[in-house]
């Protein structure tokens, strides 16, 4: 949320609550997802960095691919043209998420081998174009996408202590056990699907 915004609704509390009470009716016959990708394509039109942002990570946070996000622009061309849709592209780019690399765009989800099954505390790998966080604690093996769910920002291993984990950028606080947030911020990191096959870790995107 931009500073603006926070501000708004602090200083017309009233008028703000109503505007979203509005915007929750108005799309309550739409899934999750369809809300989140028309909203991406609302800031390609207003071309506003922040929000593009915002509602790209939410769309692809409650199920949208990347290619579902790549269509839903390129079906949005009669009203944004080319020039706005190559500027979303330009901020694709620099968020660097993994969902959106080539290789990645091409391919149907599969397995990745990663490593050795860890035996204890909390280890980066970097595999097929993606980060991962593996933390082997109390509850088991779990396997999360090393990029923070606030900024993307992309979370090393050092920023672990114990089966806590804080992101470095605006200290987003995580527990590794369940993959929740527990501080500062309100959004889980991403959990991975994995299995271990013959003492190799192999995880699912």
């Amino acid at each position: 949320m931009s500073d603006a915004l926070t501000w708004l609704q602090k200083a017309r509390p009233e008028a703000m609550q109503s505007y979203f009470a509005f915007l929750r009716e108005a799309g309550k016959s739409l899934d999750p997802k369809t809300r989140a990708l028309i909203s991406v394509i609302t800031k390609v039109d207003r071309q506003t960095g922040a929000g593009f942002r915002q509602y790209l990570k939410r769309a692809l946070r409650v199920g949208a691919s990347a290619n579902e996000v790549l269509d839903a622009l390129l079906m949005a061309f009669p009203t944004l043209g080319l020039t706005k849709i190559l500027w979303a592209v330009d901020q694709l780019q620099q968020m660097d998420l993994p969902e959106f690399s080539l290789e990645r765009l091409g391919g149907a989800p599969a397995w990745h081998e990663v490593s050795a099954v860890p035996v204890a505390g909390t280890h980066r790998f970097d595999c097929d174009g993606r980060g991962l966080l593996v933390h082997a604690g109390k509850s088991g093996l779990r396997v999360f996408d090393s990029r923070c769910p606030h900024e993307s920002t992309d979370i090393h291993a050092t920023a672990a202590e114990g089966s806590t984990l804080t992101c470095p950028k605006h200290r987003w606080v995580f527990d590794l056990e369940t993959g929740r947030c527990t501080s500062v911020g309100d959004r889980p990191l991403r959990e991975l699907e994995y299995k271990v096959a013959d003492g190799r870790l192999l995880v699912y995107w």
